[in-house]
């Protein structure tokens, strides 16, 4: 079993969340500062950014291989769109090792949507 961070389109209430069915909700988290989000057009994307001071809120999601290989076609993994990797949570998780998806592209030219993502 793998623990994946969510925060956007795939938490309760997004339109993707249907991907998470079978899963295993473990609670809500958030990332520690130095992490912000951007919109990208109906959905967000996971940016590092050492200046930040909040952090971004989202789910933390127990789930098995087989969703994480459908999780990673979906987030376009393989066409270099995000990467999976370790993402630093705050307490309860900080000692647990969670992934989320990082965006790849340029943000330079989409708004900012800061720490929460509405769906």
């Amino acid at each position: 079993m793998n623990l994946i961070f969510v925060y956007g389109t795939l938490k309760h209430g997004g339109h993707n969340h249907h991907f998470m069915v079978g899963q295993t909700f473990v609670g809500n988290a958030r990332t520690s500062p130095g992490y912000t989000l951007y919109d990208l057009g109906g959905y967000p994307g996971l940016v590092a950014e050492p200046e930040d001071s909040d952090g971004v809120s989202g789910e933390v999601w127990t789930v098995d291989d087989a969703c994480l290989a459908g999780l990673d076609v979906l987030e376009g993994t393989a066409e270099g769109l995000y990467r999976r990797a370790a993402v630093p949570l705050l307490a309860p998780y900080d000692a647990k090792r969670v992934e989320a998806y990082y965006y790849l592209m340029s943000v330079r030219e989409r708004p900012r949507a800061g720490a929460n993502w509405s769906t």
